[in-house]
């Protein structure tokens, strides 16, 4: 992996709350042996690409082991953007506002990091700043395939009577419909102005950067949290299984 040059400025920030419906206390929950949040931290720290690495959150105990990972955290973030109606862009906006009030310049650019995206490599995080400074897009966000066409959604009625989602729903084959993508949640990476001004990760001519499946999924459940582990431990296992390979092959060498 080789990082492009970082353009100036960017602020990579990490949104971690305390609160979660879904999965209460994941950010914190050990995941393959580590906090949840430890794996995006690491990614965007072996990247390269931020020259601040921060992350927001209202809880002490995610501050203490993001620190310990090291990651920044300058500022605690108000409960009232740690409630289930908080957007992300309201969040960011919260960090821009705390370095403005601190007398620091604003970043050129935010990476926004959710921490429920575990399986996200480093070199998906350079590539997808490769791709902005390509393409000169306005924001790159991450995205994969829809696993099923929108036309094989149903509609299921009180007395569990099946209707077609889409009107027409049209070919039923899944080779037989366009290919479509979904934002996944892992990336988004963008010019702060053009926050500032479209208050959306997806302003108009933002590029996508196409992630496999299994770097995309989104924790929001255990069920989520499960599949994250099985995967994490695959590869935790293949790398072992490699590094075991490559010490083998060269006492074989070093013995000839």
């Amino acid at each position: 992996m080789n990082p492009p040059s970082a353009p100036p400025g960017i602020l990579c920030l990490i949104p971690a709350r305390a609160g979660s419906k879904g999965l209460p206390g994941k950010n914190l929950k050990l995941l393959s042996g580590k906090p949840l949040i430890t794996w995006t931290i690491e990614a965007a720290l072996q990247s390269g690409v931020a020259e601040r690495v921060w992350v927001s959150t209202e809880d002490a105990a995610i501050a203490t082991v993001a620190r310990g990972a090291g990651a920044g955290v300058p500022f605690v973030r108000p409960a009232r953007l740690a409630s289930d109606t908080a957007s992300s862009f309201e969040v960011v906006e919260h960090a821009l506002e705390w370095l403005k009030n601190a007398g620091e310049e604003e970043p050129e650019f935010v990476l926004l990091l959710q921490p429920t995206s575990p399986l996200r490599q480093a070199n998906d995080i350079v590539e997808a700043v490769r791709c902005q400074r390509q393409e000169g897009a306005p924001a790159v966000v991450g995205v994969c395939k829809v696993s099923h066409p929108p036309q094989w959604l149903q509609r299921l009625s009180p007395k569990g009577e099946l209707t077609p989602w889409l009107d027409g729903a049209g070919k039923s084959r899944r080779q037989d419909n366009e290919e479509l993508y979904q934002v996944n949640g892992a990336i988004y990476f963008i010019k702060t102005p053009v926050l500032r001004a479209a208050k959306t990760f997806l302003p108009a001519g933002a590029r996508a950067y196409v992630m496999p499946a299994e770097r995309s999924l989104d924790i929001d459940t255990p069920w989520d949290f499960h599949q994250a582990e099985l995967m994490l431990n695959d590869r935790v296992g293949r790398h072992r299984a490699l590094g075991a390979a490559d010490a083998s092959a060269a006492l074989s060498s070093s013995s000839s």
